[in-house]
């Protein structure tokens, strides 16, 4: 019984971050196969499109950190988690903004 639960809380983490991350890759992969990449007007603000995807997995980490210091929880879970939440966070940032005139 023990075996099962330390296997679970090995994959689980696995899967749930690999789930995400296939979700992102095959949802911009979409978009790049169908030619409508957000663009933005200025190089400013194509640079800040730009940067929303791979900053929220940073951002998602920081938060995760914060989160284990204060609560009792496995650091390496917590910290796969942030950065997951953080990539899927950065995608809907990045949908969002792209599509804010």
């Amino acid at each position: 019984m023990d075996s099962t639960v330390e296997i679970i809380r090995i994959l689980l983490p696995l899967v749930l971050v690999g789930g995400i991350a296939l979700f992102v890759i095959t949802r911009l992969k979409k978009k790049s196969k169908q030619g409508i990449q957000n663009k933005k007007k200025t190089k400013k603000a194509q640079i800040l499109l730009d940067s929303l995807i791979p900053l929220g997995p940073i951002v998602g980490s920081l938060i995760g950190l914060l989160f284990s210091l204060f609560f009792p929880s496995q650091l390496s879970f917590i910290l796969t988690f942030g950065a997951a939440f953080g990539l899927l966070a950065g995608y809907f940032a990045y949908e969002y903004y792209g599509n804010k005139e």
